[in-house]
């Protein structure tokens, strides 16, 4: 599978997208070229081509940015080449609405990775991508071979086939999906369940755990930023039994920098804006835990390993987020894996795009 899908990232562009590329860099596409979204591709493109404008159906009127007007899905003219530059959430849907726009032609940022490789790059996630499966196949392949069932085999096959070519086609069987994330079926709960929550943002997962499991006995509720943990203890008021603590989850005691004002993607790191004080869950928790979700921006597997002392004695449910960086797949699955095989482990995604893919490990 995994040789099939580097083949994948090599193939052939086709005629009608060559055309269309070569339209839209033409004199000819004077007037008429346009970029969905405002994110790091659209901006990498405006600078490589003198576009006509950038489509955001959520930008304020008369908007400028990086130096052109920005404006809605309705005004996009029937002549225009619109290229959609999403590739994080709802790609599929956003290529969907500019089809629905009858405009001359859609093409997409990969196309023009695969058209010009000289003037437009690769994204961060796929050059990352390729470069791991290059160095790391066995593991990637050890990976795939020990999945639980179907579906994750396939989500792994679709996922990888869209980090190593940044075509959202192979995403056309996903949708954006929040409220699913982290509560699957297979994710069995019973009586007196004590959840981690590592990385607990808003308290946007730690209450739908509490709705969803009422006869639960404890929830350690870990988030560094002071905004994001206010917001939660108004968003968890009613609930009881929540212990709201203001420290990042590390696999050792100590002081990190951290970034607070990046609403979900807040992350630990070793830079930042500021610095917080980090604890393992080892060390801070000291009864049985059943079940503990992390979605810590690239940190996960450092919390994990500050966590090993309660996967090996209390064996619980693990929800790890595995997509910030492409070796976490493997990394964390290795890590586990390495502490106990008797874990089921699957893998589920949520987005359209390349973000928010969950590894669970569910006990046999």
């Amino acid at each position: 599978m995994i040789n099939k899908a580097l083949s994948e990232s090599q193939g052939p562009i086709s005629p009608k997208v060559t055309s269309l590329v070569d339209l839209f860099v033409s004199s000819l596409g004077a007037g008429r070229r346009f970029l969905l979204g405002r994110n790091e591709y659209s901006a990498m493109l405006s600078t490589v081509f003198d576009i006509d404008g950038f489509v955001d159906d959520f930008a304020e009127s008369n908007m400028i940015w990086n130096g052109k007007p920005v404006i809605k899905g309705s005004n996009v003219p029937k002549e225009a080449i619109v290229v959609n530059c999403s590739m994080s959430i709802s790609p599929v849907s956003a290529h969907k609405r500019i089809t629905n726009l009858s405009v001359f032609g859609v093409l997409s940022y990969s196309d023009f990775c695969k058209a010009l490789p000289d003037l437009v790059p690769l994204p961060k996630f796929v050059l990352e991508t390729q470069i791991d499966i290059l160095q790391n196949q066995i593991k990637w392949e050890a990976l795939r071979s020990n999945l639980f069932d179907e579906e994750s085999k396939q989500v792994f096959d679709d996922l990888l086939r869209f980090r190593l070519t940044g075509d959202y086609f192979f995403m056309n069987n996903y949708t954006f999906r929040p409220t699913d994330q982290y509560f699957e079926n297979f994710l069995e709960f019973g009586f007196d369940e004590v959840f981690v929550d590592a990385g607990g943002y808003d308290g946007d997962t730690t209450e739908l755990f509490c709705l969803k499991n009422p006869n639960y006995k404890k929830v350690f509720f870990f988030e560094p930023s002071s905004i994001n943990l206010e917001k939660a203890k108004a968003r968890l008021s009613r609930f009881g039994a929540v212990d709201f603590i203001k420290l990042g989850v590390s696999d050792v005691v100590e002081t990190l920098w951290f970034n607070p004002d990046e609403g979900s993607a807040s992350s630990i790191g070793e830079t930042g804006s500021c610095q917080i004080d980090a604890t393992t869950i080892d060390q801070y928790i000291n009864s049985k835990v059943t079940f503990i979700k992390m979605d810590l921006e690239g940190w996960e597997l450092k919390a994990l390993v500050g966590a090993k002392r309660h996967i090996m004695e209390d064996h619980p449910k693990l929800a790890i987020a595995v997509y910030h960086h492409p070796s976490d797949f493997w990394r964390i699955f290795e890590f586990v894996f390495g502490l106990r095989k008797d874990y089921k482990i699957f893998l589920r995604h949520y987005t359209e795009g390349w973000s928010e893919t969950v590894m669970y490990f569910i006990p046999k």
